[in-house]
């Protein structure tokens, strides 16, 4: 009888708890990916259109790349999400040496147009990204870049998240089998 006193509060405690509701997706998180990764075009030639990268306070709760693993673990993250990861790593590091070295014409090459930015708007082409460019590349968005090691990138099935979420890489499939796609910026924040 002793037990069952002890266990009655207990079951009572743990029945009103409840796990917090999932959150919000942040209003100035990214759209999602415009087409799909293999894997989602083996299943579906129709991208989700309700799906965006999470933001950096979703992501959290997410076991991202261990702090210590070495760089071949994030190119099998990216290979088995996303796939081919060489060509993420390529955009990457292009992205990553126009930022930091300021070559505008380097940074346009490597983003996909509408680009996405803050505040939900879209630059529609490389002339307005050019008149735009110092409140797109911001210093948050250049310390963001010279800061992230290719090896710490986290990844989820939209994409690949620089800084925290400064900057999104995603793919979009070029045929209806998704045998090719093209990866670049496709929103910066």
């Amino acid at each position: 009888m002793r037990k069952i006193a002890f266990l009655i509060p207990a079951l009572l405690l743990a029945a009103c708890s409840q796990p917090a509701p999932p959150a919000e997706p942040a209003a100035d998180a990214p759209p999602p990916m415009t087409g799909s990764t293999p894997a989602e075009a083996a299943a579906s030639t129709t991208p989700d259109p309700a799906a965006a990268p999470q933001s950096a306070a979703e992501h959290a709760s997410e076991t991202p790349e261990p702090a210590a693993a070495g760089e071949g673990d994030a190119r099998a993250r990216i290979d088995s999400v996303l796939g081919d990861a060489a060509q993420y790593e390529k955009v990457f590091n292009a992205f990553k040496t126009a930022v930091v070295g300021g070559d505008r014409a380097a940074v346009v090459e490597e983003v996909r147009f509408p680009l996405n930015i803050a505040g939900g708007r879209k630059i529609t082409g490389p002339g307005e990204f050019q008149r735009n460019y110092e409140k797109i590349i911001t210093p948050a968005v250049v310390k963001a870049m010279s800061g992230q090691e290719f090896s710490k990138v986290f990844v989820n099935q939209q994409g690949v998240m620089i800084g925290d979420g400064q900057v999104w890489l995603t793919g979009e499939c070029l045929d209806k089998a998704c045998a090719r796609t093209e990866v670049k910026v496709g929103t910066i924040q």
